[in-house]
């Protein structure tokens, strides 16, 4: 079937529209057709947009990283390279997440600033087009992971690939924001350069990234121009991955891709493989990549996922762990690396439709991501642990900035995940206060959502304004309302309760029902004024880990809707080293808008441990307080435990504080 694919990751905007036979089976609508007002990703685009891009473009300033690009204009050999590889990245990412901001919020100011940036960006840009200021400064003495030549040391440490991947994902979110090509003909220049060196031609060298991201950078600047020589680019780098020198699982090139069965290595460099094979997948049409990345995926969520929705197991080169090894205090969870699992699940849901991976994906969001930046969008994790004792704390800034610039190109753009259209199907995918403009069959329809979610279960879907007549709304039915909490058995529920949800449309019960991909549908011609609305059972949830989790015997987690709940130091005032909590506990739940910029506790009996006078071990009645995950460290250092004990493991002695003679007990 011929269709228009522009759409499939752009959408409306200055776009060079051409057709293609292959794409996406469902198409996202873009960010640039959502408005996010209020609520709770209200409060978080407004600090992107006021506080994180804003700290991130001073501190690109401040570190060197524009200077980099007019040293690079002006080479000379008294220049000593210094800092990252790949920090021209953060420039680029920086755009792009303002790009996807002045879209929804036009800034003048913003976008004489950016194309300030983009001239120096351009002035350092070599005749045919290579773009890397880590050798272009001094070519005699480039930094020390560029290699002699380029390209030689682009399977290792150089980044060269990389750094034409963020540049050309900043270039697109740029040109679709302000329709100006001066940033992406900087791009296109670029990939150009690579295109012409890299092949199995006459005068190429067959390299593959040793970083990916171009794959999936690539397939998007086919998407834009319609030249294919970026998509077979693409696809090139994937084919020969394993093929190379390089042939490590660190880098996922210890096989074939389209052999592989298991997420392994570098969980970042990983999770944007596996989407630029979703993407190359979907725009050739290339079954063996849609099977493998479909058993990489189980593999993840069957054994390699936090309940937080983080990947990466190990600081030992930032990667995943073995089967099952989950460790909590020593998590990495790079907040990276929740980013490109967003990616993934986002890109699997548009090839197969399936809820799962939206429920994989609003896990990873509430959690696991949005824990990386601290509330006001100043301060960052780079790792994000699910245990601590007080070493962990945001920071400002990181000479390896990768994280805190992905947040910034990553939270303006959440408003393109939270609908899709296929056919005369409309998709409901993340529930938050917005209005949103579709097309659904080539004509209008404007729908708008009223909600307080995740804070409560109540949904206001409006049909607004509506050309297209008859179509499918297809509500997404969250795995943790269905007793599933994730979609293998890596964790289950374990308190016997079920959660229940009500449709009504203008007030009387919806005529629908739940389909084997998840989505309540209601098949119906609409009209202006129509009301869709939906309640979604709210109650806290206790979940246990699959056995085969070492690190969780004998514990437990809270949930409450989409939310991971913890255990942090400043709401208990008992040693939380030293506790353990009902093996069938009760909660309550305590509305708290004074807090955090306003959210929900949950309280739980509990019982203290220490020792008494007489040096016995003593018990005492507690009352436990649970706020969600995304919101601890804000208030300064100490204890915090996603993981619960229900049961004393000797393994785990108590602590020296504890161990000692407290009044408290006697």
């Amino acid at each position: 079937m011929k269709k228009t694919i522009v759409s499939v990751l752009f959408g409306a905007g200055a776009m060079l529209a051409f057709a293609s036979d292959h794409g996406y089976p469902i198409d996202p609508v873009p960010f640039t057709a959502v408005h996010v007002d209020g609520g709770f990703w209200g409060q978080r685009l407004d600090a992107s947009r006021k506080v994180t891009v804003p700290l991130a473009f001073s501190k690109c300033e401040e570190s060197g990283r524009y200077d980099n690009f007019i040293k690079a204009a002006n080479p000379s050999e008294d220049y000593k390279v210094t800092g990252f590889s790949f920090d021209d990245t953060d420039v680029y990412k920086t755009i792009e997440g303002a790009s996807y901001l002045m879209q929804t919020y036009p800034d003048e100011a913003m976008k004489r600033y950016i194309d300030s940036v983009l001239v120096i960006v351009a002035a350092a840009q070599e005749p045919d087009g290579y773009l890397y200021t880590a050798r272009t400064m001094n070519p005699a003495h480039p930094h020390d992971w560029a290699g002699s030549k380029r390209w030689e040391a682009v399977e290792v440490l150089s980044h060269e690939f990389y750094n034409l991947g963020h540049m050309v994902e900043g270039a697109i979110a740029h040109y679709q924001a302000t329709g100006q090509r001066n940033f992406l003909d900087i791009a296109i220049r670029y990939a150009d350069c690579v295109c012409d060196a890299i092949g199995d031609g006459d005068g190429q060298v067959v390299r593959v990234p040793g970083h990916q991201i171009a794959e999936m950078a690539l397939a998007k600047l086919y998407l834009v121009t319609g030249d294919k020589k970026y998509l077979d680019q693409a696809k090139f780098f994937l084919d020969k991955r394993g093929h190379t020198s390089r042939t490590d699982a660190y880098s996922q090139a210890h096989k074939p891709v389209v052999e592989q069965d298991e997420a392994v290595g570098h969980a970042v460099r990983a999770a944007y493989m596996y989407a630029g094979m979703a993407d190359v997948a979907a725009l050739t049409g290339d079954t063996a990549y849609v099977a493998a990345i479909d058993r990489i995926w189980d593999n993840i969520v069957g054994k390699k996922l936090y309940i937080t929705g983080g990947i990466g197991a190990t600081s030992h080169g930032e990667a995943f762990g073995r089967n099952y090894e989950l460790p909590n205090m020593t998590a990495y969870c790079e907040t990276c690396a929740a980013i490109g699992n967003v990616y993934v699940n986002h890109r699997l849901f548009l090839l197969h439709g399936q809820s799962k991976y939206y429920d994989v994906l609003e896990r990873t969001l509430y959690n696991g991501l949005i824990a990386g930046v601290s509330l006001d969008g100043g301060s960052f994790f780079y790792p994000n642990p699910l245990q601590s004792t007080g070493q962990h704390q945001r920071q400002p800034w990181f000479g390896c900035a990768c994280c805190p610039s992905n947040i910034s190109r990553f939270i303006p753009s959440l408003p393109g995940y939270v609908y899709a259209v296929k056919d005369r199907d409309v998709y409901v995918n993340l529930f938050m206060a917005n209005k949103a403009d579709l097309s659904v069959g080539g004509k209008k329809l404007t729908l708008s959502q009223a909600t307080a979610y995740p804070w409560n279960g109540d949904i206001a879907l409006t049909v607004d304004k509506n050309s297209a007549g008859k179509f499918a709304l297809k509500l997404r039915i969250p795995g943790w309302l269905q007793n599933q909490a994730v979609p293998s058995d890596l964790y289950s529920y374990d308190d016997g309760k079920s959660l229940s949800y009500d449709i009504t449309v203008n007030g009387e019960k919806a005529d629908g029902s739940i389909g084997a991909d998840g989505y309540y549908t209601i098949d119906r011609k609409w009209k202006k004024g129509d009301c869709v609305r939906v309640h979604f059972d709210m109650s806290p949830r206790v979940v246990r880990a699959n056995d085969l989790v070492e690190a969780n015997r004998g514990m437990v987690a809270v949930e409450r809707g989409p939310l991971v709940y913890c255990a942090e130091w400043p709401d208990n005032d008992f040693d939380l080293s030293s506790y353990v909590i009902s093996q069938k506990p009760e909660f309550a739940t305590v509305e708290r808008p004074d807090l955090l910029y306003g959210l929900t506790q949950i309280t739980t009996d509990a019982q203290a441990i220490g020792r008494a006078a007489d040096g016995k071990l003593a018990f005492k009645d507690v009352t436990l307080t649970l706020i969600p995950y995304y919101a601890w460290a804000h208030r300064g250092n100490g204890n915090m435990s996603v993981w619960l004990p229900q049961v004393l493991h000797p393994s785990s002695p108590l602590n020296s504080k504890a161990t000692q003679h407290n009044e408290f007990f006697d």
